[in-house]
């Protein structure tokens, strides 16, 4: 059976806002697929991920996302890409003026949700799922790091995305906790979604070995065909 592509970029130029970060970018991620993109600090992993969910634009190169021309997308396109694809932000990204529940019920009520029933089995669901569940009525500075990374995780499989992109979502927590968001994230990649990771956490993903695209002298690296079988430690600082 073929493997169905969720991404495609050929040829791909990625910038952030007028520098070219990432050139001539030729990379095929499969349906299932989890991928690890590693880099030193500025080495683009931010701004490719930024790309991917369409909040940079593509100038250069050819780039398919679930179905999506990245060079094509229109105000109702980007918001379907957007509902199809889940991002976990670093920065976490929390409305901090309301509850956790009242955060993930302003994401399903801004997607399209109206039962209010169903609604609130989905955010009970979501947040059951990460742990979190008693914590519902809780207010983002009232949680940890790690506690509001959950949470962020939570919100970005709301609405049962194809997709999840994870930007740096262990880049402020400790090495235990890390460990916790990484499990979360791989627990989702086992029933079917596609994972886009980026880190410079390589301790952490060197011991859970995956597909890795290396950000390096402003090109990719792909060691699809090595099976990941990359010696980290010589990436540390």
């Amino acid at each position: 059976m073929t493997a169905k592509s969720i991404i495609e970029l050929v040829n791909a130029d990625i910038f952030q806002r007028d520098t070219l970060v990432l050139a001539g970018v030729h990379v095929t991620i499969n349906e299932g697929e989890f991928v690890y993109v590693i880099g030193r600090v500025g080495s683009g992993k931010t701004s490719l991920i930024r790309t991917l969910n369409g909040e940079l634009p593509l100038q250069r190169g050819q780039g398919i996302v679930l179905g999506f021309d990245l060079h094509r997308l229109r105000t109702r396109e980007l918001a379907q890409l957007r509902r199809k694809t889940g991002v976990v932000f670093q920065d976490f990204r929390l409305l901090t003026d309301r509850t956790v529940y009242k955060n993930l019920e302003f994401i399903l009520k801004a997607t399209g949700w109206k039962n209010k029933i169903t609604l609130r089995k989905r955010i009970h669901e979501v947040l059951y799922r990460v742990g979190m569940e008693e914590s519902r009525h809780k207010m983002p500075h009232e949680l940890s790091g790690g506690e509001q990374q959950r949470i962020v995780i939570a919100r970005a499989v709301l609405n049962d995305p194809d997709l999840i992109l994870a930007d740096e979502p262990t880049g402020n927590l400790d090495p235990e906790t890390s460990e916790e968001i990484l499990k979360l994230l791989r627990e989702q990649n086992k029933t079917g979604k596609t994972v886009v990771m980026a880190s410079h956490d390589y301790i952490l993903i060197g011991k859970h070995r995956s597909r890795t695209l290396i950000c390096e002298d402003g090109k990719i690296k792909d060691t699809a065909r090595s099976e990941g079988n990359i010696e980290f430690e010589d990436l540390l600082d």
